[in-house]
C-alpha cells in the first residue's frame, strides 16, 4: 500500500474534523431533505348560503360534499382533498368574482351552483379556464343547451324535464288552462318557456303570466291576477322562499275556492316542510331524489340528518353524488386536468342512489325521475313523510332529446 498517496486525503479529513460544527461518522446529524407535502386537490362549493335558496342548497351542500370526500377516503392521488365554500348571494357578479379568485388559487372543481344566473356565468368562466363544474342546483335547460361546456356536468333535473313531467300529470287530468307566476331571472324565464311549450304541446291554453322580482314577500297582486285569469292551473315558475310565500298566501286567499290549482314546477322538500302539508297537499312534485325512495337514499339521508338535523333535498343529494363521482374520475384519470377528468366521468358508471345514471354528450346526468304528490296531514305517518309516488318517468322520456338542445358539443 502506498502511504504517500493516502496522505492528502487523510490530511483533508483531519482538517474537516477540526472545523467548528463539523461532525463525521456516528456524530453526524441525519441529512435534511426539503420534501414538500403534496398539494391538495381543491373543491369549492359555491352556493346560496344566506338567501332564498339557502335551505334547498346552502350549508347542506357543504355537508353533502364533506360526506362525499369522507367516502373517498379523504385523499385522492395520494393528495389531501381541501373543501372550500362561499356564498354567491344569487348574484352573478359576486359568483364571478369568487370563481376568478378560486381558479387563480388553484381550485380544481366547483360544485353546488344553486342559482341559474350564477351557474350560466360560471359556465363561461369554467369553459375559458378549462375547470370542472358540477352543477347540482341550477335547473336552466340552457346549461345543457346553447351554453353547454365540455368540462361541465349538470346533476339537477333541468327545466325541460320538470316542466314536461308536471304538464303530463295535470293536463290530462283536466288542467287545460294555465297561468304562470314567474320569478324574473334566468331560472324562472327558462322554466316558464319550457313549461309553456310542454303545456301547449298537450293542448292546454296559456291565459297569462305575472313576473315578480327575486325575493318577493307580498304576492297579493299576483294572486289577484291569477284569480282574474280563471285558469285552472296556476303554474309556479319560482322556487325557494318565493315559492313558499306564494303557496302560503294563495292558501290564505282561498285560490282553490274558484276551482284553481297550484302546480309547483320546482319544489324542494324544504319548501313543503316550511309551508306544511295542509297548505302543500295534492301539489305535484317531480324528483330525481327523495330521501325515502329506497334503501340507498335512506342510508345517505340518515348520515346527512345526523349533521343537519333534517332530511336532504334533491340538490344536496346531487351535490354529494357529483363530488363523489368527480373524485372517482380523478382517481381513474390519474390527474385533475379538467378535460381528462370529465372524459373519465362520462365513461364511468354512476349509481345515483340506487338508480343507474349516465352523462350525456351535452353534460346532463340522466336518470329516471318520479312524479309524486304531496300527502295530506292524515296520510303522513312519520317525520319528513311528505310524498306519495304517482309514477316513475324513464330518463329517456323525462329529459330533452340531446339533438334538440342546441349544445355545440353534440354532433
Amino acid at each position: 500500500m502506498d502511504l504517500r498517496a493516502m496522505m492528502p486525503s487523510a490530511l483533508l479529513l483531519l482538517a474537516l474534523m477540526a472545523l467548528p460544527g463539523t461532525a463525521t461518522g456516528a456524530d453526524a446529524p441525519p441529512a435534511v431533505t426539503n420534501v414538500e407535502a403534496p398539494s391538495a386537490v381543491k373543491i369549492g362549493i359555491l352556493t346560496d348560503e344566506s338567501g332564498i335558496y339557502a335551505e334547498a342548497g346552502g350549508p347542506g351542500n357543504v355537508v353533502a360534499a364533506r360526506l362525499a370526500i369522507a367516502d373517498a377516503g379523504g385523499t385522492v392521488l395520494s393528495r389531501p382533498i381541501e373543501l372550500l365554500d362561499a356564498d354567491h348571494k344569487n348574484d352573478p357578479a359576486v359568483g364571478t368574482q369568487i370563481l376568478t379568485g378560486w381558479f387563480y388559487d388553484g381550485v380544481d372543481a366547483v360544485a353546488g351552483l344553486s342559482t341559474s344566473s350564477v351557474a350560466l356565468a360560471a359556465q363561461q368562466i369554467g369553459r375559458a379556464r378549462d375547470k370542472t363544474l358540477l352543477i347540482a342546483g341550477a335547473p336552466d335547460s340552457d346549461l345543457i343547451g346553447t351554453a353547454c361546456a365540455a368540462t361541465s356536468t349538470h346533476w339537477a333535473e333541468d327545466t325541460y324535464a320538470l316542466a314536461r313531467s308536471t304538464a303530463e300529470a295535470v293536463v290530462p287530468s283536466g288542467g287545460d288552462s294555465w297561468f304562470f307566476v314567474t320569478v324574473d331571472h334566468a331560472f324562472g324565464l327558462a322554466m316558464e318557456r319550457d313549461a309553456n311549450e310542454a303545456a301547449r304541446a298537450l293542448g292546454a291554453l296559456v291565459l297569462g303570466r305575472v313576473r315578480h322580482p327575486l325575493g318577493t314577500a307580498d304576492f297579493s297582486a299576483v294572486i289577484n291576477a291569477a284569480k282574474a285569469s280563471h285558469a285552472k292551473i296556476v303554474a309556479l315558475a319560482d322556487a325557494g322562499a318565493d315559492l313558499e310565500h306564494m303557496i302560503q298566501q294563495a292558501g290564505a286567499a282561498h285560490l282553490d275556492a274558484g276551482g284553481q290549482t297550484l302546480a309547483g314546477l320546482l319544489v324542494y322538500l324544504t319548501d313543503i316542510h316550511a309551508v306544511g302539508l295542509a297548505a302543500a297537499q295534492r301539489l305535484y312534485v317531480t324528483e330525481g331524489f327523495y330521501w325515502d325512495q329506497n334503501d340507498a337514499a335512506r342510508a345517505f339521508a340518515k348520515r346527512f340528518e345526523t349533521e343537519m338535523h333534517r332530511m336532504p333535498t334533491k340538490q344536496q343529494a346531487a351535490t354529494y353524488a357529483s363530488v363523489r363521482h368527480y373524485l372517482a374520475a380523478v382517481a381513474a384519470a390519474g390527474t385533475t386536468e379538467a378535460r381528462a377528468v370529465n372524459a373519465e366521468m362520462r365513461s364511468l358508471p354512476i349509481d345515483f342512489f340506487g338508480r343507474p345514471a349516465t352523462i350525456r354528450p351535452d353534460g346532463q346526468v340522466a336518470y329516471d325521475l318520479t312524479l309524486y304528490q304531496v300527502k295530506s296531514p292524515a296520510e303522513s305517518q312519520y317525520p319528513w313523510d311528505y310524498l306519495k309516488k304517482v309514477r316513475d318517468i324513464p330518463a329517456a322520456r323525462a329529459f330533452r332529446p340531446v339533438a334538440e338542445g342546441g349544445c355545440p358539443l353534440v354532433k
